[in-house]
């Protein structure tokens, strides 16, 4: 069975783009695929969060992950800093990366333009951190954007050089995962571009009714239909994408006709798709909290999830110390 990797940073809340973009397309994944997904604590700290955040942080996000259906029983599910054996593999790819080409990643540029007073080394070589995770579990697929496709070429990078400087066939060269055909991008509220945290245009699993309903009311419009059956400006298209995702196919069908002859009123379809959006999210919010509470569950799966990653990463780096010419342990 083939292994596939998926991580995601402590920065934030699941949100509905999460949801319908990745989180259902893994609940599937599981079935067909040794799946390890992790909570990328280590590299949270290129932004320097709070240390009583941390936690919090990666529990909230394995509780989110677990309201979403993933199975601790089908999956392996672990928080990046409980394999340390990661950093040693981190450490060796590094010694085989070099400067030019780290700075040259489009992120670590974008990065180091949005944060210039906090350049740090971890920031540059946050590649190389990424090819850790994947490679010390061999993993050949890895469900990414196209913002990571670089860091992704990069992982293939680190896994050829080291098959090339010691003449070994060892790392497979993981390619992109698409998920295009169950995942979907959801549009964020503000009218253009996909639903993303950094944006601010995002509806959270966790929000109650009420937020998600203001949020919808006072999602991006225009000012109508203007001609019978025209095209849909980017703004009004990213509504209706919504409506595809959340609400029936005769509830979308309904308002599809009210555009296309002119008798839209975006008050209506607004209220319809929040109340929609808020059936959605309300089974899954209410498991989040459910989860939430039993702390010493999210503990126990967390360090059940450790152990099986442990065991991947450690059969890897064993073979790595051979590989290089360290004592095995």
């Amino acid at each position: 069975m083939e292994t596939v990797l998926s991580g995601m940073r402590p920065t934030g809340n699941l949100h509905l783009g999460n949801y319908f973009g990745a989180a259902r397309s893994f609940v599937k994944m599981q079935d067909e695929y040794n799946c390890y997904f992790f909570i990328a604590d280590w590299h949270s700290l290129t932004t320097h969060p709070k240390p009583e955040d941390i936690q919090k942080s990666a529990r909230t996000i394995l509780a989110e992950y677990l309201a979403c259906g993933i199975d601790p029983d089908k999956a392996t599910i672990y928080i990046q800093s409980d394999v340390p054996e990661t950093l040693e593999l981190y450490l060796y790819l590094n010694m085989n990366c070099y400067l030019g080409e780290l700075e040259r990643v489009t992120t670590f540029k974008e990065k180091a333009r949005k944060q210039p007073d906090n350049v740090n080394a971890g920031l540059l070589t946050y590649p190389t951190l990424m090819a850790a995770d994947i490679l010390q579990h061999r993993a050949l697929k890895v469900p990414v954007g196209k913002d990571q496709e670089q860091n992704m070429e990069m992982a293939r990078k680190c896994a050829r050089r080291f098959n090339n400087i010691y003449g070994v066939d060892f790392f497979p060269e993981p390619q992109n995962f698409s998920l295009s055909a169950t995942a979907v991008k959801v549009p964020g509220l503000d009218g253009t571009g996909k639903m993303g945290k950094s944006d601010g245009n995002c509806i959270y699993l966790y929000e109650e009714d009420k937020a998600i309903t203001k949020k919808v009311m006072r999602a991006v419009t225009d000012e109508g239909p203007q001609s019978p059956n025209s095209e849909k400006p980017e703004v009004i298209q990213n509504l209706f994408t919504l409506m595809q995702i959340a609400s029936t196919e005769d509830t979308y069908k309904y308002f599809d006709e009210k555009w296309n002859d002119c008798t839209l009123r975006y008050g209506d379809m607004k209220k319809q798709l929040a109340a929609d959006i808020c059936a959605t999210i309300a089974p899954i919010r209410e498991r989040i909290k459910e989860i939430s509470s039993d702390t010493e569950k999210l503990d126990r799966i967390a360090r059940l999830g450790a152990e099986k990653a442990r065991e991947s990463s450690l059969r890897t780096l064993q073979e790595v110390r051979r590989i290089i010419g360290f004592r095995t342990y």
